[in-house]
C-alpha cells in the first residue's frame, strides 16, 4: 500500500468512527436504538474511546427478525447464481476497501495492520467467493433408489438465521457464518460482540452498496445481556449460530431449545501440541511460539498445552523461551508488532487471574510474562508471553485462558500422552510434531478433537472441515461443504408408483 493509499484509508476509517453515534442496520435502513441507548468501543492499544455505538434492545432485535422474515421469500426464490453474484460483489467491495477494513479491525482488536489485512480481511473476502461458488456447484436434490416409488431428498433454505459473533476475529467469523447461510438462500440477523463491532457494521455498509435487498442482512449491535439475549430467545428464528465460550454457548443453546430452534455451537478449546524427539527444534519452537502470540493468543484452537518428549524437552523449552523473549510486543500502529494488546482490561485481568491461580497451585514459570505496561501506552491492554509447567491438574493446564500462554508438560510414552491429551473436556484442535509420518498420523487419528494437524498448528483453508466436539461445540464446522449444508433443511419428496 502506498503512503497516499494508506492515508486515504485511515481518513475513511476516521470519518466512519467520527459519527456521533454509529447506528443499527435493520431492513435496509440505518437507525438508532429505539430507547436511545448507546455504548462505547475502546482501542486496546491505547485504552482510548474509538466510537459510540447504538445499543439494541429487544424491540430492535424483534424488528430485525421480522425484517428478515419478510425478506426471506424473495431472497430464497432467487436463482442461486443471482445470490452468488451478490456475494462476489461483496467480496469485490471488501477487497477494494481492504485497507479501510483492516484499519478498523486493527484498531478494534489491537493487532498490527498487516496481520489484520492478510487473515482477517483478505481471507474473509475469499470466504464469500468460496461459498458463492460452492452453492452454484452443489446439487440440492438427489434421487432415492426405493422400490415402487419415485423419491428424492431435496434441500431448502431454513429461513431466518441468527448469528452471535465474538470479538476475537469478527470479520473472519462473520463470513464463516453468514456466507454459507446467504448462499443457501437464508436471511440473517447478526449481533456482533460489543467489544469489536466495527468491521461488521462496515460490512453492512458494503452489502447495502452492492445491492443486497433490504432485510436480507441486519446488524443489531448491543450488549450480550440485552441484544444477545433477545436474539437467542427469539421464536422467529429458524436457526442460530453462536461462537464464543462454552459457558455462554450453553445459555444460547438452552434459550434456542425452548423455542425448538436448532443451533450451531462453535466454542472454546484447550489445544494440545504433542512433540516427539525427531523434530527441528528451532523451527518447531518458532511455529508453536507464533501460534500462542498470534491474535494475542485469543484464538480458540491454538496450542496452549505442549506435551514435549523427555528426549527433547530441555532443548525445545530453551529454544521457545529464546524465541518468545524476542517477540515484538507493541501497538496496532507499529507494522512490525507481532504481539498486540488483548481486547480489553477485563480480558487482561482474566488472563492474569489464571496465571496467579496457576502459580498458587504449584506451577513453575519457564518464561515469566503476564500483564505488562509499555512506555507511552500505559493505558493499553498488554500481556507478555508466558510459558509454565507443572502438574496436569493445574488450572492453567485445564482451562482456556485465551491469552499468549502455554502450559508445558514432559512425556515419555505415546499411549500415555494420547490419554493425557484426551483427558480434556474440550475437543477443538490438536497437533502432532514428528518426522515419522506413520507415527504422526497414528497419533493424530487417536486424539479426540474436530481437527488434528501434523507439523503445523492453526491451519485453515476453504473446503477443509473445521469444527469441534465435547465442550468445543457441535454443528458442521465453519468453512466446508458441510457448513453450507447446515443452512439447508432436508425434505423428502415422494410419489408412490403402485
Amino acid at each position: 500500500m502506498t503512503a497516499t493509499a494508506q492515508e486515504n484509508a485511515i481518513a475513511v476509517a476516521d470519518a466512519f468512527l467520527a459519527q456521533s453515534e454509529i447506528p443499527l442496520y435493520i431492513n435496509g435502513a440505518w437507525k438508532p436504538a429505539r430507547d436511545g441507548k448507546t455504548f462505547e468501543v475502546r482501542r486496546p492499544s491505547t485504552g482510548e474511546r474509538l466510537a459510540t455505538i447504538s445499543s439494541a434492545g429487544a424491540a430492535d432485535v424483534d424488528e430485525a427478525v421480522q425484517a428478515a422474515r419478510s425478506a426471506f421469500p424473495a431472497w430464497s426464490d432467487l436463482d442461486t447464481r443471482d445470490r452468488a453474484v451478490l456475494l462476489h460483489r461483496l467480496a469485490d467491495a471488501m477487497e477494494r476497501d481492504q485497507d479501510v477494513l483492516a484499519s478498523l479491525e486493527s484498531r478494534n482488536i489491537g493487532k498490527s495492520l498487516p496481520e489484520a489485512l492478510d487473515f482477517d480481511i483478505l481471507f474473509a473476502a475469499q470466504g464469500y467467493r468460496y461459498f458463492a461458488d460452492l452453492a452454484t456447484h452443489t446439487t440440492l436434490s438427489r434421487p432415492l433408489p426405493l422400490a415402487n416409488m419415485e423419491a428424492s431428498q431435496v434441500h431448502r433454505p431454513r429461513g431466518v438465521c441468527g448469528f452471535v459473533i465474538p470479538w476475537n476475529a469478527p470479520s473472519i467469523l462473520t463470513v464463516w457464518g453468514i456466507a454459507p447461510a446467504l448462499a443457501a438462500g437464508n436471511t440473517v440477523v447478526l449481533k456482533p460482540a460489543e467489544l469489536a463491532p466495527l468491521s461488521v457494521i462496515y460490512l453492512a455498509r458494503l452489502a447495502e452498496e452492492v445491492g443486497f435487498p433490504s432485510g436480507v442482512i441486519n446488524v443489531v449491535t448491543g450488549l450480550g445481556s440485552e441484544a444477545g439475549d433477545a436474539l437467542a430467545n427469539h421464536p422467529g428464528l429458524n436457526y442460530i449460530s453462536f461462537t464464543g465460550s462454552p459457558q455462554t454457548g450453553k445459555l444460547v443453546a438452552e434459550a434456542a431449545a425452548r423455542n425448538l430452534v436448532p443451533s450451531k455451537m462453535e466454542l472454546g478449546g484447550k489445544g494440545a501440541a504433542v512433540i516427539f524427539p525427531d523434530i527441528d527444534v528451532k523451527d518447531t519452537a518458532e511455529k508453536l511460539g507464533m501460534a500462542i502470540v498470534r491474535n494475542a493468543g485469543q484464538t480458540c484452537c491454538t496450542a496452549t498445552r505442549w506435551f514435549i518428549h523427555d528426549d527433547v524437552y530441555d532443548d525445545l523449552v530453551s529454544a521457545s523461551v529464546d524465541f518468545l523473549e524476542r517477540i515484538r510486543l507493541g501497538p496496532d500502529t507499529d507494522h512490525a508488532t507481532q504481539l498486540g494488546a488483548v481486547i480489553s482490561e477485563g480480558q487482561r485481568s482474566r488472563i492474569q487471574s489464571y496465571l496467579d491461580q496457576g502459580l498458587e497451585q504449584g506451577a513453575t514459570p519457564l518464561l515469566e510474562g503476564g500483564a505488562t505496561q509499555l512506555p507511552g501506552l500505559e493505558n493499553g491492554y498488554y500481556v507478555s508471553p508466558v510459558l509454565m509447567t507443572g502438574r496436569p491438574d493445574n488450572v492453567c493446564a485445564r482451562e482456556e485462558i485465551f491469552g499468549p500462554v502455554a502450559y508445558v508438560m514432559p512425556f515419555s510414552d505415546e499411549a500415555d500422552v494420547i490419554e493425557q491429551v484426551n483427558s480434556s473436556h474440550y475437543g477443538l484442535a490438536n497437533s502432532v510434531w514428528s518426522e515419522d509420518l506413520n507415527r504422526a498420523y497414528r497419533v493424530a487419528e487417536r486424539m479426540v478433537s474436530g481437527n488434528s494437524w501434523i507439523n503445523a498448528h492453526n491451519v485453515f483453508a476453504y473446503g477443509l472441515p473445521y469444527g469441534g466436539v465435547n465442550l468445543s461445540g457441535w454443528g458442521g464446522g465453519v468453512n466446508s461443504q458441510q457448513t453450507y449444508l447446515d443452512y439447508l433443511r432436508p425434505m423428502s419428496v415422494v410419489r408412490p408408483l403402485t
